[in-house]
């Protein structure tokens, strides 16, 4: 059996998608409301292109079964050529590079294999969402960022960026007020999910703290058919500091 293929580079122009605006970060004028120069590219399109080479290199396998944790350390901005760059000692490890001082933006430290879900801790419980698993949340998510890869397409597998974007629809709906910032997640692949299929998103808020603004950390189990395919943990600033 050969080896599997090492993640290889790939770059892309990082655009933002029309249901985005509704966090007003990610248009020009909410950015510069929040005293940025021009609107953020949401950071789960951020993660989209950095799992671009782990998908390339290793499949629907990693698409199942893969995941890591992801750190949006600095904005991207929408028209920035973002380079999705694997560490030449820790291949795994792939780093978000755009033109701007104080790189990298992001970091994504993949694993091949999430293992089982961990169970959610006690916090303050969320209403649980569901989620049809097409169209916004489907196998094109990659696609409609600009990432011509079609393997999430060519097989109907929801891509795995749409796991932290339904987390991101819990913060917006439930935990965030006004403009806010994804900053970090732990996301873990426990299934394919064909497109079409009808999700089920439940949520237990964790921890709230200022910092930077007022953070929350939420656990976060999408269910299909009474199985979780996906878990994570999920970090916003859900109010940024005036």
């Amino acid at each position: 059996m050969s080896a599997p293929l090492r993640p290889q580079p790939w770059s892309v122009t990082a655009v933002n998608l029309p249901e985005h605006a509704r966090n007003a970060i990610h248009t020009d004028a909410g950015a510069r409301a929040a005293g940025f120069p021009r609107a953020l590219v949401a950071g789960v399109s951020t993660y989209a292109y950095m799992v671009h080479p782990l998908i390339a290199a290793h499949g629907l396998d990693w698409v199942a079964h893969g995941g890591g944790e992801v750190r949006l350390r600095r904005p991207v901005f929408d028209g920035d050529t973002v380079r999705c760059v694997p560490s030449s000692d820790e291949p795994l490890l792939i780093s978000a590079v755009t033109d701007s001082p104080d790189q990298p933006r992001a970091l994504f430290r993949a694993v091949l294999d999430s293992g089982d879900p961990a169970p959610m801790r006690p916090g303050e419980t969320l209403p649980d969402m569901r989620f049809a698993m097409s169209g916004e949340w489907g196998p094109d998510y990659g696609h409609r960022l600009g990432d011509a890869h079609t393997l999430c397409t060519d097989n109907n597998v929801v891509h795995p960026a749409v796991w932290p974007a339904l987390a991101n629809a819990v913060f917006h709906e439930h935990v965030a007020r006004g403009s806010w910032v994804h900053t970090r997640s732990i996301v873990r692949h426990h299934a394919l999910v064909r497109g079409g299929a009808t999700a089920t998103v439940r949520s237990v808020v964790v921890d709230r703290r200022e910092q930077g603004g007022e953070r929350a950390v939420a656990d976060i189990h999408i269910e299909v058919d009474g199985t979780v395919v996906a878990s994570l943990e999920h970090e916003a600033i859900v109010a940024l500091p005036h």
